[in-house]
C-alpha cells in the first residue's frame, strides 16, 4: 500500500477542517479538533497551513473554485441569456446544495477577525462576477437595478441551503427554474 502524499494530506486536511468549521464553528473549532478529524498530530497540520485563518481561507477557495467550475461547465453551449441565466442558477444549486461539507462550511458568516477575511471576499466577488455578467445580458425593464438583482438571486438562491432538504425538496435544477421564472415575471409586471 502506498504511503499519502501531501497533495493527498492537503485534501484530506481541508476537508476536516471544513467538516469542523461547519459542525462547530469557526471560533469553537480547534486545531486539535481539526487534527483528530484529519487522523493526523496537530503539528503536521503546520506544515500545510500557517493557522486556522490560512484554513478557512483554503476551504473558501475550494469551494468558490469547485462551483466556480460547475457553473462556468453549465454554461458551455447555452446562448439565450435567460436560458443561460438559468444553466448557471441549476449548476449553482446542485453544487450548493449536493456538494458536500465544503459548502456547508463555506455557507457559515466569516467571523470579522478572520486574518484573510478580505480575500474571502474577494473570492466570493470573483466568482459572482459570472452572474454580474449574465444578468447584465439580459434584457430587463428600463430602471431595473441589476446589481440588487443580482444580490437578490444569489441571497435566494443561498438561503435554500436553510430549508431544502435532499430527500423531499425539489431538484435543484428545479429550483433554478422556478427562481428565473417567478424573476421573469416579477420584472415583466413591473414593467
Amino acid at each position: 500500500m502506498s504511503k499519502p502524499t501531501s497533495a493527498n494530506r492537503r485534501g484530506q486536511l481541508l476537508e476536516a477542517a471544513a467538516t469542523c468549521f461547519y459542525r462547530e464553528g469557526f471560533d469553537a473549532a480547534s486545531m486539535r479538533a481539526i487534527a483528530e478529524e484529519a487522523d493526523m498530530r496537530t503539528a503536521s497540520i503546520y506544515y500545510h497551513f500557517d493557522s486556522k485563518d490560512d484554513l478557512l481561507v483554503a476551504v473558501h477557495q475550494v469551494a468558490l473554485e469547485r462551483i466556480r467550475t460547475a457553473t462556468s461547465a453549465a454554461l458551455n453551449g447555452v446562448e439565450a441569456p435567460w436560458e443561460r441565466l438559468e444553466a448557471a442558477c441549476a449548476a449553482h444549486l446542485e453544487t450548493l446544495l449536493t456538494g458536500g461539507t465544503f459548502f456547508k462550511a463555506v455557507m457559515r458568516q466569516v467571523p470579522s477577525k478572520v486574518a484573510g477575511r478580505e480575500m474571502i471576499f474577494k473570492l466570493r466577488d470573483d466568482y459572482e462576477a459570472i452572474f454580474t455578467g449574465l444578468i447584465g445580458a439580459l434584457d430587463l425593464p428600463a430602471g431595473t437595478e441589476r446589481n440588487s438583482l443580482r444580490l437578490m438571486l444569489l441571497g435566494a438562491m443561498n438561503w435554500t441551503f436553510t430549508w431544502w432538504r435532499p430527500r423531499t425538496g425539489p431538484a435543484p435544477s428545479v429550483l433554478a427554474t422556478t427562481f428565473v421564472n417567478n424573476l421573469r415575471t416579477g420584472l415583466d409586471i413591473a414593467s
